[in-house]
């Protein structure tokens, strides 16, 4: 008995043998399944890290303060013990030598004698107290600052400005060359090997006291700041952060 082949069979059978497209396209949506979930696993590690990374230097910068509080309260307590009265600002950024511990006369930048052991003993406390490098790699900058009441320094050159300056570099000066630390304290550095201090004068622009009606407002305008500042990420560090966020 003769056997017939079915063309209905024999269609269907070539169907799934020449045009295999369904199971090519299952290949493919498989494969780009597989991609998308690699993907989304690095991104997600390349979050993770940036996270820990942004995190870390959030609590850097945190600690940096709490560092600088508890170094400028230990100054002011040592300076106190060795009778020698500092003020701190609210912030706890600035160590406040007032003009009664430290009196210029007029139009003048010189120390007066009579001053010179004060400004020995808060620059040999400063010294020791920052030396600590467990405390100094906190630390970026240390200005010292020479402020001004607001009456003209007609005879001063540069006026106010001059003056606050010098008054201020005479208290580096002094510190570097007529004390025994002098040399300790010009060698130290910050994170970023950058010498430590630096010296600014700002006339009368940064007040105390806005109003100078009377001579002790005045006096509270006049005065030396010993301005901490912490610690801040470089631009290394800004970019190595950056380097993690995803491209444009």
């Amino acid at each position: 008995m003769p056997i017939f082949n079915s063309p209905r069979l024999r269609h269907s059978e070539s169907s799934s043998d020449e045009n295999p497209y369904w199971m090519s396209f299952s290949d493919i949506m498989a494969g780009l399944l597989v991609i998308f979930i690699l993907a989304c696993v690095v991104l997600l590690l390349q979050l993770m890290e940036i996270k820990n990374k942004v995190q870390f230097d959030v609590e850097d910068l945190q600690k940096a303060n709490q560092i600088r509080q508890q170094l400028i309260e230990e100054i002011a307590k040592r300076l106190e013990q060795e009778g020698v009265t500092v003020e701190v600002s609210d912030n706890h950024t600035v160590l406040r030598i007032p003009d009664k511990q430290l009196y210029f006369k007029t139009n003048s930048a010189e120390i007066q004698p009579e001053h010179k052991r004060i400004v020995s003993e808060i620059g040999r406390v400063l010294y020791v107290s920052i030396s600590d490098p467990k405390k100094l790699r906190y630390l970026d900058t240390i200005f010292i600052e020479g402020h001004t009441d607001s009456r003209r320094a007609k005879r001063f050159p540069m006026g106010n400005w001059g003056l606050s300056a010098f008054r201020a570099i005479s208290i580096w000066t002094f510190w570097t060359e007529k004390t025994d630390y002098g040399n300790g304290l010009k060698e130290l550095r910050n994170s970023h090997g950058k010498p430590l201090f630096s010296v600014s004068g700002y006339a009368a622009s940064r007040k105390v006291e806005q109003q100078e009606v009377t001579a002790n407002q005045r006096r509270k305008n006049r005065r030396i700041d010993i301005r901490f500042t912490t610690r801040q990420p470089s631009e290394k560090e800004y970019k190595a952060v950056l380097d993690f966020l995803p491209g444009d």
